[in-house]
Order: structure tokens, then sequence, then C-alpha cells
């Protein structure tokens, strides 16, 4: 015979209302964490979003003077150079030497539609992909590089097929590239910050 007694009614109705207990509470809490996913994952920007083209935003504060930081917008690499007075100063004395000086033939915002093609003279914004085959212009920032001659005043230059910009994004006479690079919508919303996809003229993306 055992020397343990059965246990009674009392003992297993407790026993059963304690897992009870714990089992709804443990059911919930997975319930919660399984409720709390959607709510957390909307915080961030959807898939759909960021492939529609949702805005950039950059810290300029960060890019030193002479500097170049490629970002990506709607799939494509964006170019944003922090110019100095002297990069600046470049664009002035070759203009018969470039297809379209004034960019009246290329596709800018008209914000942009000025000597330097900015909003800002200090910060080119481009789009970095050549208007010839959609290949991507390299810096060539340094004047008269031995590659491309002792007149070169700075700019970009396309391995691809030979295509040469400057620091405004112009091409030259004698590349295969008819048009600028191109300028998408951009805006400084402050001192510090660039937003890629908002239009500065309307605040809209």
């Amino acid at each position: 015979m055992s020397d343990h007694s059965a246990p009674s009614v009392a003992e297993v109705d407790q026993d059963r209302r304690g897992f009870l207990i714990f089992a709804t509470v443990a059911t919930g809490a997975v319930g919660a964490a399984f409720a709390a996913v959607p709510f957390i994952a909307s915080w961030s920007p959807s898939e759909r979003a960021r492939a529609a083209g949702a805005p950039v935003e950059v810290d300029v504060s960060k890019i030193e003077p002479g500097q170049m930081v490629t970002v990506t917008y709607r799939k494509k690499a964006m170019y944003i150079v922090h110019r100095t007075p002297e990069m600046i100063g470049s664009l002035a004395g070759h203009d018969g030497r470039l297809k379209d000086a004034a960019s009246k033939d290329s596709e800018q915002p008209a914000y942009a539609a000025n000597a330097t093609r900015a909003v800002r003279p200090d910060f080119l914004v481009l789009e970095g992909t050549c208007t010839h085959l959609g290949c991507l212009p390299k810096p060539r920032f340094e004047k008269a590089m031995p590659e491309l001659g002792a007149d070169w005043p700075g700019g970009f230059f396309c391995p691809c097929h030979g295509s040469r910009f400057d620091l405004a994004g112009r091409v030259f006479e004698g590349s295969p590239a008819s048009k600028n690079l191109r300028i998408p919508a951009y805006s400084f919303p402050n001192e510090s910050t660039l937003v890629i996809g908002v239009d500065a003229s309307t605040g809209v993306a």
C-alpha cells in the first residue's frame, strides 16, 4: 500500500484554477505581442512608400567643403557636393565650351535654373546618371587633371564613353551626352537639412 494519500477534491480544483489563470495570462500576453507588431511596424515607411520615392533627408552639416556624398532616391544615385568658394568660382569662364551653358534644354527645377544650378550655391544636388546611356559619372574635382587636360576646371567624368560635366553638372562639347545632368526636386527646410523629393517652391513631395 502506498504511503501517499490521494489528493482531495479541493486540492485538485485549486491546481486546476491555478493552471487556468496561468494559461489565460500567457495567452493574453502572446496576443498582445502579436497585436503590437503591426502597430510598431506602422511607425516605419512601408515598402510601397519607399518604392514610390519617399523623400530622403540628409544632414548636410556633416558634409565637409569639397566633399561629395551619394544617397539613393527612387532607386537612383543622387550626388550631393559641398562646393567650396573656389569650386563655385570655377563655373565662370568656360561657357563657350559647353553644349547648354544656360541649361535651357536640360532638366532642373525652375529654382535651380541659374548660374550655379542650385538653391544654395554651396550645395550642388544632382542625379548621378549620365544623360548619354545611364552610367555613373565619377567625381574629378581637381583642376588640370592629366587624364582630362590642362584646361580641366573640375567636375565629373563618365568613364563609360567619355562624357564630361563641370561642377554644375553642365556637359562639355565633344561629349556623347547631349544634356546636362538632371537635378531633382529638393529643398532646405533649415540650414543643415536637405530633403530630396520635396520641391523648394511648393514644399510638396
